[in-house]
C-alpha cells in the first residue's frame, strides 16, 4: 500500500508560479511511476505530467514549457514546478502513484489562478 499525500497548492494571480509537493509512504517510490493529474469543475479529470522510475518524462500539450515534473527517491516526493500560469489551469491537482498494476491517489490540493 501506497499512501500519498500533496501540498502546494494555493491562489495565485496569473503569470505567477507554484510548486506542488507529493510525498509518498513506504520503501518502494524508487520503483514507482508517478503522475499529476487534474480535475476542473465539470470536466474530467487529465493526465498533466508523468516521470517514470527511470527519470522519463511526459506533458500535456497545454503545460509545454510551463510545467516541469521532477521526483527526488532520496525523500520519497515529487514535484510540479508550475511557471506562467493561467486560469485555466486552474483546478484540484492530484498525484498518483503506480505499480504494476495498481494505482494509488492522494487527496487533491486546489490551485487556483485569478485573472
Amino acid at each position: 500500500q501506497v499512501q500519498l499525500v500533496e501540498s502546494g497548492g494555493g491562489l495565485v494571480q496569473a503569470g505567477g508560479s507554484l510548486r506542488l509537493s507529493c510525498a509518498a509512504s513506504g520503501s518502494i517510490f524508487s520503483i514507482l511511476d508517478m503522475g499529476w493529474y487534474r480535475q476542473a469543475p465539470g470536466k474530467q479529470r487529465e493526465l498533466v505530467a508523468s516521470i517514470s522510475s527511470g527519470g522519463t518524462t511526459n506533458y500535456v500539450d497545454s503545460v509545454k514549457g510551463r510545467f516541469t515534473i521532477s521526483r527526488d527517491n532520496a525523500k520519497n516526493t515529487v514535484y510540479l514546478q508550475m511557471n506562467t500560469l493561467k486560469p485555466e489551469d486552474t483546478a484540484v491537482y492530484y498525484c498518483k502513484a503506480k505499480l504494476l498494476k495498481n494505482d494509488y491517489w492522494g487527496q487533491g490540493t486546489q490551485v487556483i489562478v485569478s485573472s
